[in-house]
């Protein structure tokens, strides 16, 4: 039973550090708990998206976080899990868009949300745009080491090794404890054919420092080249570390194949929402490529054709609410929808626009 002495703020709080244990299932149920107490509460619906992008399941997310800018357009978290959903499903120009407009809201002081969104640039290979964001955050915390270190990682990406291993160098020397950075710089400097650089700065972490088998099989491999009883000794608790890791891995494929029975064998209900939000999501792209022609009808018997996009420009053209543009129009019509439905209605493109529009019951997609 929910518990309905929680704040919507109280559910947010419990999410968020049932989040960072990363304890994703328990987070989505608080988080979907406090939803049917405050199903307006802007930071809860961020806050499923986020739990769904940690799971990986990029439709519900993106779902949640469009849900959320309907609430709230201007809402810079909503925006940042917008736009990385959106590189998710290969959409480079929206996420770039929902990137931008953070910046343009004036959230250019918030580091961590400046740095979060360079790594999920960075992770995608768009390097300038990642590069522009860490700027962004070293122009409010010039010796931030976590923006040095990324801007570090974005040179090397970019093939200038020079700069990227001076930076790294800055970055240890002011965070000795930086790991990640140090792990980076030895698989830089190995990469180079510095053999002995890469293993000092490998030798001063710890097996359980790594995450990846990369690091780890070059460690082993830099210390049997060394030779001796010492480092023979040495290597044993690396070689454990690397059984270690195969071993999660082989536990990852055990659940991703028990999360795949449990899928088929679920009601039939949830498993066709999630074929038809992908199944939208695919129609929306290749709407995108081929320009497919529709006809939509409103209420008032007007019907209007064209591609999603052109229809909502016809229809913003027909409204007797000014608006500067279609995004503005979507975003009136859709706080229009959800007071008189109670109907969450997306703004992220003209097609889902569109779409929810017509599981509101505010229009009819004709053909």
């Amino acid at each position: 039973m929910p518990s309905h002495f929680l704040s919507s703020e109280e559910y947010d709080e419990r999410a968020h550090q049932q989040y960072n244990e990363g304890n994703y299932d328990a987070a989505l149920d608080t988080l979907r708990e406090g939803l049917t107490l405050y199903p307006a509460a802007v930071e809860l619906h961020v806050g499923v998206g986020y739990a769904r992008l940690a799971r990986d399941e990029f439709a519900w997310a993106r779902r949640c976080f469009e849900e959320a800018l309907v609430l709230d357009p201007d809402h810079e978290d909503a925006l940042a899990g917008l736009g990385e959903t959106l590189l998710k499903f290969g959409r480079r120009d929206g996420a770039l868009k929902a990137f931008q407009r953070i910046l343009e809201l004036g959230y250019q002081d918030d580091v961590e949300l400046m740095l979060q969104v360079a790594r999920v640039l960075f992770r995608d290979e768009l390097l300038d745009d990642a590069r522009q964001f860490v700027n962004v955050a070293r122009q409010q915390a010039p010796e931030n080491t976590e923006a040095l270190a990324l801007l570090g990682y974005i040179d090397h990406r970019a093939g200038n090794d020079a700069e990227a291993i001076a930076t790294l160098r800055r970055v240890l020397r002011m965070e000795p404890e930086h790991t990640e950075a140090r792990v980076y710089l030895a698989n830089v400097l190995y990469d180079r054919g510095d053999f002995d650089g890469a293993r000092y700065h490998f030798g001063l972490t710890k097996p359980d420092d790594h995450w990846d088998e990369l690091g780890i099989w070059r460690m082993i491999e830099l210390m049997r080249a060394n030779g001796g009883a010492a480092d023979a000794e040495a290597i044993k608790p690396w070689e454990a570390r690397l059984e270690g890791l195969t071993a999660e891995d082989d536990t990852i494929d055990e659940m991703l194949g028990e999360i795949e029975q449990r899928v088929q064998e679920e009601d039939s209900k949830q498993a066709r929402d999630q074929l038809e939000l992908f199944g939208a999501m695919l129609a929306s792209l290749a709407g995108d490529k081929g320009g497919d022609r529709r006809t939509v009808a409103v209420r008032d018997g007007r019907e209007y054709e064209g591609t999603w996009d052109e229809i909502v420009e016809l229809m913003r053209a027909d409204s007797t609410i000014a608006s500067r543009d279609a995004a503005e129009f979507m975003q009136q019509e859709a706080r229009r929808g959800f007071s008189l439905t109670g109907a969450l209605i997306s703004t992220a493109d003209a097609e889902s626009f569109l779409r929810d529009c017509a599981d509101a019951g505010m229009l009819r997609i004709v053909g």
